[in-house]
């Protein structure tokens, strides 16, 4: 099956795409296979973080570029959160469907003008753009009030830099290991109402299935997951290794959390296609 972007798996979508962090190879592994046991195209994201973590971009995107090509279902391959726009510029080398830019932190002016360059450079190569407008963070529970995208500042950001996706601060959080978050539904429909192009929910691990469910009959498109899967990764490999103390070969113990996440983003893609 020929690689897709974020924006064609939208529109072939009946609720929301998953876009899943790849960390090992066998996350990538295990949503490929969750793609094809659902019939249902996803995205394979890999962050500025994961690359700081393997050392550099080139070997676990090829690998997921690799598994993508492989498959008989639709997959993208995502570049997220990235700052550093060297990695932007290596992973449309490398022939990455999409790109988020993340210029969250910045101020406004600043973000407007980074974010329209890179949809420029990434328009050059035929890849769809995503960024940040308000700031989702990271283990801090809730937002503060005047972090939360603002609807009519996100209609002029898109006005000004023309990128294809948004992705939004609306009370959820990086990081999350439990699934408690409530969510501005009422701010979601508005920002879906104010500009005409696909918002994206970062932070989705701290959100259970029915506030998810709510967030894409609001107006969310992409939902972005992370800590949850890893959550069941690892619970998985403890499990394992508990039940023998003897085991050392990886094979044994990541096969089997490989399994469970494939299982548990089977699951998912049921829940965001609101089946």
């Amino acid at each position: 099956m020929a690689r897709t972007n974020p924006i064609e798996l939208i529109k072939k979508s009946s609720g929301a795409v998953g876009a899943f962090n790849v960390i090992l190879l066998e996350h990538a592994e295990a949503y490929v296979a969750a793609a094809e046991r659902t019939n249902t195209g996803v995205v394979l994201q890999i962050s500025e973080n994961c690359v700081k973590y393997h050392g550099s971009l080139a070997p676990i995107g090829k690998a997921s570029i690799a598994l993508a090509e492989s498959t008989r279902v639709p997959i993208s391959v995502h570049l997220d959160h990235a700052e550093d726009l060297e990695l932007v510029n290596e992973a449309l080398d490398l022939g990455f469907d999409s790109i988020m830019y993340d210029g969250s932190k910045l101020d406004y002016r600043e973000n407007v003008r980074i974010s329209k360059e890179v949809a420029e450079k990434c328009r050059s190569f035929g890849a769809v753009i995503e960024v940040e407008l308000g700031e989702v963070g990271g283990k801090d529970g809730v937002h503060a009030p005047g972090v939360r995208t603002n609807p009519q500042e996100a209609r002029a950001f898109f006005e000004e830099t023309g990128v294809d996706l948004l992705a939004v601060a609306v009370g959820s959080s990086h990081g999350q290991t439990t699934r408690e978050t409530k969510l501005d539904i009422a701010l979601i429909k508005e920002i879906a109402a104010a500009l005409q192009i696909p918002l994206v929910l970062h932070g989705s691990s701290g959100v259970s299935d029915s506030e998810i469910q709510s967030a894409i009959r609001a107006g969310m498109k992409k939902i972005n997951i992370a800590t949850h899967l890893n959550h069941v990764f690892t619970d998985s490999i403890r499990d394992t290794l508990d039940s023998d103390e003897k085991m050392v070969d990886p094979r044994k113990y990541f096969k089997s959390a490989r399994e469970a996440v494939a299982v548990e983003t089977a699951r998912l893609i049921e829940v965001l296609a609101l089946r």
